[in-house]
């Protein structure tokens, strides 16, 4: 399993974001082909660019990014190596700004959140953003005033569908009151299970859930673990095996490993054939959910 050269991210399955854009639903987040602390140009720029153009011969055609990644350098290297975007489905996201490597500051100030989807709009190359997300809902800023004007800029034909980004439950109910909420992207793996509640209301509501930061495994990936004894089985490296959890853990999942190697990537979406049993699936998860409590508890 850990032989990649068959790796197709088609075998993953797919879903209708908001209803009419049909992606496979493993798919890759462009947060690693930039700088360290995600902080200027990448440290091997040629690599990044082999990373991208090799997403759709592996069957990826949903790719997830952002404006804050660099800044601006994530979205400016998608349009030198995939524009016109046959195919794919971009995704992008905006309502943080950048001080320096590591520094995220909220920002929804109106004006701010329109410049931000103009702006991406120019950076990528394209006339509407199939997918914008709200980085971050501003606490500073009536958070009305923030979906009021993602609500006219999709009214405008900015934006098609419109995502939130780590929210609760409460909060998808108040966007969903200005618009139709097509995905949410929270942190989610097998031991961070903060967001189960609104995994489960996604579901529902047939709201893509994009996790971030899904191959996190934690002290499951040791030696003798449940997760290694299941990759050893399946001969499998333990991120496949968690990536593959996640996959399984719903059909709304969209789950978006990012990586600057090729060879990470290849080894990323050959997870998508990966089978897990129910039996190992509900080994893991009970495990997963053990890992998660003793993590809120520390």
């Amino acid at each position: 399993m850990t032989k990649s050269a068959e790796a197709n991210a088609k075998a993953s399955g797919t879903f209708r974001l908001g209803g009419d854009i049909e992606v496979n639903r493993l798919g890759f987040g462009a947060m690693r082909i930039t700088g360290e602390g995600i902080w200027g140009e990448p440290g091997d720029r040629d690599e990044a660019l082999r990373v991208l153009k090799r997403l759709p011969k592996l069957g990826v055609n949903f790719i997830d990014t952002a404006d804050a990644y660099g800044p601006d350098v994530s979205e400016d290297l998608l349009r030198e190596a995939l524009h016109p975007y046959n195919g794919l489905v971009i995704a992008t996201k905006g309502g943080q700004v950048r001080n320096g490597p590591g520094v995220w500051v909220p920002l929804g100030r109106p004006e701010y959140l329109r410049q931000c989807v103009l702006m991406s709009l120019r950076r990528l190359g394209v006339e509407r953003i199939d997918l914008w997300q709200l980085h971050r809902i501003d606490p500073k800023v009536d958070r009305d005033e923030q979906f009021a004007v993602i609500a006219e800029m999709q009214q405008e034909g900015l934006i098609r569908h419109v995502g939130l980004s780590e929210v609760s439950v409460e909060e998808i109910r108040a966007a969903q009151r200005h618009f139709k909420v097509a995905s949410v992207q929270n942190l989610y793996n097998l031991v961070t299970r903060q967001s189960e509640e609104v995994l489960n209301f996604c579901e529902v509501e047939n709201i893509g859930f994009i996790p971030w930061y899904p191959l996190a495994s934690g002290s499951l990936a040791q030696p003798g673990s449940v997760l290694d004894e299941v990759a050893t089985k399946l001969g499998a490296s333990p991120s496949q095996v968690a990536l593959a959890w996640v996959l399984k853990r719903s059909p709304v999942m969209l789950p978006i490993p990012g990586t600057s190697k090729v060879s990470h990537l290849e080894e990323n979406i050959a997870a998508a054939a990966l089978e897990l049993s129910d039996e190992d699936f509900s080994a893991l998860d009970e495990v997963g959910r053990q890992e998660s409590e003793r993590q809120q508890a520390a």
